[in-house]
């Protein structure tokens, strides 16, 4: 059960690092006017972004959890 969760946040964890660095990328295209660029990052931040679990399930598997112990 620990290795689940451990499992779970360190890919939550890389998943937000990830979204950053990619939110950096295209904070820095927009800046230089590299339209397609910013298009492609944009669409690779919103492919990260729909990886993430959502709020509600989060506080559903920390419910479930709990049951288990």
């Amino acid at each position: 059960m620990i290795s689940r969760n451990y499992n779970a946040t360190y890919v939550e964890e890389n998943l937000l690092r990830q979204i950053e660095i990619k939110e950096n990328q295209l904070k820095i295209a927009q800046e230089s006017n590299m339209i397609y660029v910013a298009e492609a990052v944009e669409s690779e931040l919103l492919n990260l972004r729909s990886q993430l679990p959502e709020p509600q399930e989060q506080e559903l598997q920390a419910l479930m959890n709990l049951l288990d112990d």
